[in-house]
C-alpha cells in the first residue's frame, strides 16, 4: 500500500488563483521522498492539504490509508508533522512540552512520559529537558519540534524545511536522525529548499512549479536527464557580456548566478580549453573556473528556468564553518 496517494488534487483559492492545478504523486511506504519547488510553486499548499489542514477543491490524496477529507481525524492520528515555524511555546520546558504532546494524542500518562523522555534522549535534548523552551537555540528549538510530532508513533512524517537556517552542526544532526527514523520504517515526506538535501536524503524527488508536477524520479534519474556537465566562470567586472556571448558559442546558455556565468557542455571536459583559449582572445580576464557534473540544481534550472531559492547554500554542512550549538544542554 502506497503511504501517500495523490491523484488530480487541486487546490483553487479564486477563479484567477489555481495554488495546486491536478498533481499526481505517490510515495511508497518506508520511502524518504523529497518535495522542491520555488517559492509559490504550490509545495506549502500541498503539504498544508495533505496534514489536513486545508482542503482540496478537487482531486483526492489519501494518506496512511486514509482520505484526507472524509477520514482527516484517521490521516492525523497516522502522521507526525513538523513545520518551519515551530508553535512551541517558550515558557514550557522541553519536557512538560513533550507531556503536553502526548496527552493530546490521548496517551496514558505513564506512556506519554516514557516516550517523552525516550525522544528527548534520541534528539539529544535530556540535558536540556527542564530548561525552558525560551533559552533553547535554534537547532535544539527544531530537535524539539521533530521530537513532539514523533511522541504519538506516526507512520508517516511530514517535514517543512527542517534544516533551513540552521547552522552545519545542526544540519547534520537533523540529517541523521531523519535517516534512523527511515531506517526504522517511519515514511518521510520532505520539502526542503536544499538540493544537496534531497540529493543525500531522499529515495525520489518530486518538483512542483506553478502548482504542476515538472519532474519526478530518483536523484541519479533525474540528474541522467540533464545528462551534461557545466561551467562556471567568474569574468573580472566590466567584461560579463563579452563573456557570456562567447560561452553560448560552445554550449547551451544557462542563468547566471552569485556573479558566476554557467553554459552546459555537450562535450564536457573537451570544451574546456577551446573556452578559455576564446576568453583569452577576446580580452576576457578569467578570475575562476570550475567544471560541474550535473546536479539536482541543473534538473531544477532545465524544468523550471530558475534557480531554487537555496541553491546557492549548497556546500555539504561537514565543509562548511562550524557554528557551536550545544547538542545536550
Amino acid at each position: 500500500m502506497a503511504a501517500i496517494e495523490v491523484r488530480g488534487l487541486e487546490r483553487r483559492y479564486s477563479d484567477e488563483v489555481l495554488a495546486v492545478a491536478g498533481i499526481d504523486l505517490e510515495v511508497s511506504e518506508g520511502e524518504i521522498y523529497a518535495f522542491l519547488g520555488p517559492n509559490g510553486a504550490g509545495k506549502t499548499t500541498t503539504v498544508r492539504m495533505l496534514v489536513t489542514l486545508l482542503q482540496p477543491t478537487g482531486g483526492t490524496a489519501r494518506v496512511a490509508g486514509f482520505d484526507v477529507v472524509r477520514e482527516a481525524p484517521s490521516v492525523r492520528r497516522s502522521i507526525g508533522v513538523a513545520l518551519q515555524e515551530a508553535a512551541l511555546d517558550p515558557l514550557m520546558t522541553g519536557r512538560e512540552l513533550m507531556r503536553l504532546q502526548g496527552t493530546l494524542h490521548g496517551l496514558p500518562s505513564d506512556e506519554g512520559r516514557r516516550r517523552g523522555d525516550a525522544l528527548l534522549e534520541r534528539v539529544g535534548l535530556s540535558l536540556a529537558a527542564d530548561r525552558r523552551v525560551g533559552t533553547y537555540s535554534g537547532g535544539m528549538r527544531r530537535r524539539l519540534d521533530l521530537a513532539t510530532a514523533l511522541v504519538h508513533d506516526p507512520t508517516v512524517l511530514f517535514l517543512d524545511e527542517p534544516t533551513t537556517g540552521l547552522d552545519p552542526v545542526s544540519r547534520i544532526a537533523i540529517w541523521d536522525e531523519v535517516r534512523r527514523l527511515n531506517d526504522d520504517g517511519t515514511t518521510v515526506f520532505l520539502t526542503t529548499q536544499y538540493l544537496e538535501e534531497a540529493d543525500h536524503l531522499a529515495d525520489r524527488v518530486g518538483i512542483i512549479d506553478n502548482g504542476k508536477m515538472a519532474a519526478e524520479g530518483t536523484p541519479g534519474e533525474l540528474k541522467s536527464q540533464v545528462g551534461i556537465a557545466h561551467l562556471e566562470v567568474v569574468i573580472a567586472a566590466g567584461e560579463s557580456a563579452k563573456a557570456g556571448e562567447i560561452l553560448e558559442r560552445f554550449g547551451v546558455p544557462m542563468p547566471a548566478r552569485d556573479g558566476r556565468l554557467m553554459v552546459g557542455l555537450p562535450r564536457g571536459a573537451a570544451d574546456v580549453a577551446p573556452i578559455v583559449r576564446a576568453l583569452d582572445e577576446a580580452g576576457c580576464a578569467v578570475e575562476a573556473l570550475e567544471l560541474v557534473q550535473p546536479t539536482l540544481d541543473d534538473v531544477f534550472v532545465e524544468k523550471t528556468g530558475r534557480h531554487l531559492e537555496g541553491a546557492a547554500d549548497q556546500q555539504h554542512p561537514e565543509q562548511q564553518p562550524a557554528v557551536e550549538e550545544p547538542v545536550s544542554g
